[in-house]
């Protein structure tokens, strides 16, 4: 894996056995920040059942959020988190209005064409204003050593980080009153309404909610790899495969995916080139919608 670096080893036996451990650990690490891009495209999908496929350019937006925040602004990385995060919401509740609103509870088909249109406009004015160049981050963060293995800091924080937000994304929830509106619109959008609570503003938030997140985990993204215009998408192949997975509209499972498709790429990368490690990914993504339809992790939807 990227993210951890050997040692001279200690002994021939012992350092592959640490290095299979270390990929293991470091997959298991960028696995959180998958499973929190993913609770956004499965949060928007089981408040609205919306298929938002602007998904990967609001991954991008955050990376690119990052990269101006820092070089621009000034601010340090993982300050300017909170800030991506308001902005992503803020970016989320306009996209709403402008191309999910007036879909919503038509065909699965009108509202994929509505958002594959807002993200092919994202992504021209993205390679019109910054080419298709690599960027990077720098982050200068120490590392943990285990067995003769430094795992960087950037992957322990960004995980930290993607477990905080998970966090307080069940208290928004399940311990809040918007929370709980958002919850009855999506067990039932008629009777919520009946209730009294605002639907449409709630399906606003809830998308911009979704957006947030999505920009976030971009953000965290940022901090560990290069990423250009276009990485949005592989990103946004990772959370669908992490959200069938965790089950369709299961916040919770969804984190729980993103933690398994990580242990998945790092049982795999020490034994095979990484280029096969998405054809395992999509062999598996059809293997769980041919045998679990809802998801290995349904059993997390509260």
């Amino acid at each position: 894996m990227e993210g951890c670096s050997p040692s001279p080893p200690f002994s021939a036996g012992a350092f592959q056995v640490a290095g299979i451990i270390a990929s293991i650990i470091d997959g298991v690490l960028v696995g959180a920040v998958y499973g929190l891009a993913a609770m956004g495209l499965t949060l928007i999908w089981g408040v609205m059942n919306v298929i938002n496929l602007t998904h990967g350019a609001m991954i991008v937006l955050g990376m690119f959020a990052l990269y101006f925040l820092t070089t621009g602004l000034g601010l340090p990385p993982y300050g300017a988190v909170p800030v991506t995060i308001g902005l992503g919401f803020v970016f989320g509740v306009l996209v709403y209005w402008i191309a999910v609103h007036r879909v919503i509870g038509r065909t699965h088909l009108m509202s994929l064409l509505s958002t594959f249109a807002m993200n092919m406009v994202l992504i021209g004015l993205g390679t019109a204003l910054f080419s298709t160049s690599p960027y990077n981050v720098p982050v200068p963060l120490s590392g943990v050593t285990w067995k003769g293995y430094t795992f960087t800091g950037t992957h322990i924080m960004a995980a930290v980080l993607a477990l905080v937000i998970a966090g307080l994304l069940y208290l928004l929830l399940y311990r809040t009153r918007i929370g709980k509106a958002i919850r009855a619109v999506a067990d039932n959008r008629d009777a919520a309404e009946l209730n009294g609570i605002p639907t449409t503003q709630v399906l606003s938030f809830a998308f911009g909610l979704g957006v947030a997140l999505a920009g976030v985990s971009g953000t965290l993204i940022a901090t560990l790899f290069p990423f250009t215009v276009l990485s949005g998408g592989a990103y946004e192949l990772k959370s669908f495969i992490v959200t069938v997975l965790g089950g369709l509209g299961n916040p919770a499972g969804a984190l729980m995916g993103g933690v398994a498709l990580g242990l998945i790429e790092g049982v795999t990368t020490p034994f095979m080139p990484v280029s096969w490690v998405p054809i395992i990914e999509f062999v598996l993504f059809v293997f769980v919608l041919i045998l679990f339809p809802r998801g290995i992790f349904a059993f997390a939807r509260s």
